[in-house]
């Protein structure tokens, strides 16, 4: 599936206050279910000393689903599509290899 297209079909889902002019409620939920993917990550870690089984990989991948939804709810209400914010993300990323920053701190880099 491409990007695009799941940010098309989930927008479709999309049922909460101010749609399309909210850009707090996906934040938020974006927040919430980051956190329940750490979470989970982190009681493997705890309980299982960091060995994940099948079941615990899938239910963090249903997390990260929900990740993905509020990521996509979040570019739509500022505008831009899943693809683009790829796309540059990817090109960030490339820079910093080419000059060999890739590691350290800072947005500018």
């Amino acid at each position: 599936m491409e990007l695009n297209s799941y940010q098309l079909l989930a927008r479709r889902t999309a049922l909460y206050p101010h749609r399309g002019n909210n850009i707090l409620y996906p934040t938020l939920g974006l927040c919430g279910e980051a956190g329940e993917v750490a979470d989970k990550v982190k009681k493997v870690l705890r309980d299982g000393d960091g060995e994940f089984n099948s079941e615990q990989k899938q239910a963090i991948a249903m997390e990260l689903g929900d990740v993905l939804w509020y990521v996509s709810q979040l570019a739509d209400e500022l505008g831009f599509g899943l693809e683009a914010i790829a796309e540059a993300n990817l090109e960030k990323l490339q820079s910093r290899a080419a000059r060999n920053v890739i590691s350290g701190s800072g947005d500018q880099r």
